[in-house]
């Protein structure tokens, strides 16, 4: 049996240039980090007394004897991207609910593709998960999905991705002053707003409007950019941040409807209200958690004004997917 471990991600700046009809033609670039949350994989060799091949347990459970019978669309596709001679149990399980724009879809994908080929013996690359599972689900499942989330996924870290015209994905640690991580991960808030989506749903809608939105792309690129300046300078001014996050998650409204509601919007104004100095909807938007960037002495005051929404406390920088137990055994 092998479990393997992926963590789920912050995107902070530049999300939407990670589209490859975005960075394609202009390039592209995120702003982000790894939380200390995670989707958990366990993969075995089913045992040879069963009716069915195959068992796939998530929130349904699925008992199938073909691979094609399957109907989670990234068990089927990447199964069937890395076909064993064998039949498979596959259990998922999570730190934090699906659809909640914390990178869910591509940690599970990313997750599989590891376990899979562990189970085969074979040791993967964080270079290797995070460009197959971009590859499975823009190409095999044909999502329409950005190429951040699959990054985060495979490599962990708080990093600068740089995503190139010719589709090279360049991946570069934030290296930071002694204290300033610290700093940073003391100045998030993570709070659950109740609402799930499905994120390819306001996806799709932000690539039709692409070439609509030029100059939004472009702002939410550079932002990126100054961002990185920021934090890797000698005295990072994080109020700064705050306010770049606050102008970003303005911008981001514009790209697509459905990106923000009435509710999210009363949830951001009462953060904002009690000291947070800026903060975004995570993902593709339309509900999932909200990330608040709030100077450490207001958190207690921001929790409150949000009592009614589950505080998930996390650190950020965890380490990408990685096989945290494997036991070989044949029948």
């Amino acid at each position: 049996m092998i479990i393997t471990r992926t963590p789920f991600r912050v995107s902070l700046f530049g999300g939407g240039t990670d589209y490859p009809a975005w960075y394609l033609e202009n390039g592209g670039a995120v702003l982000g980090t790894t939380i200390d949350k995670y989707c958990y994989l366990s993969v075995r060799k089913l045992p040879p007394f069963f009716e069915h091949k195959h068992r796939i347990v998530y929130s349904k459970i699925e008992n199938v004897s073909d691979v094609s019978e399957i109907e989670h669309p990234a068990v089927r596709a990447v199964m069937s991207e890395y076909p064993l001679e064998y039949g498979i149990e596959v259990h998922h399980f999570s730190d934090l609910p699906a659809r909640s724009g914390l990178g869910s879809s591509s940690a599970f994908t990313v997750g599989l593709i590891n376990a899979l080929r562990g189970v085969e013996g074979k040791i993967s690359t964080a270079h290797h998960l995070g460009m197959e599972a971009i590859r499975i689900e823009q190409d095999v499942i044909q999502e329409k999905v950005g190429s951040q989330d699959q990054i985060w996924a495979a490599h962990g870290g708080t990093n600068f991705i740089e995503f190139q015209q010719n589709g090279r994905v360049d991946i570069n640690k934030l290296i930071m002053r002694p204290g300033n991580h610290s700093q940073l991960n003391d100045h998030i808030l993570l709070f659950f707003t109740g609402f799930t989506r499905i994120a390819e749903t306001i996806a799709v809608k932000q690539i039709e409007n692409v070439s609509k939105k030029r100059q939004q792309f472009h702002t939410l690129q550079q932002m990126a950019l100054e961002a990185r300046s920021i934090l890797q300078s000698n005295s990072p001014e994080f109020y700064q941040i705050g306010a770049m996050l606050d102008q970003a998650w303005h911008l981001k409204r514009e790209l697509a409807d459905g990106i923000s509601t009435p509710a999210i919007d009363e949830i951001y104004q009462a953060g904002i209200n009690a000291g947070a100095w800026g903060g975004k909807l995570l993902g593709a938007g339309g509900g999932g958690f909200m990330m608040f960037f709030a100077p450490p002495e207001s958190h207690e005051a921001i929790r409150a004004a949000l009592q009614k929404l589950i505080h998930v406390r996390c650190n950020i920088g965890s380490e990408g997917s990685k096989i945290v137990s494997y036991e070989h055994y044949e029948y």
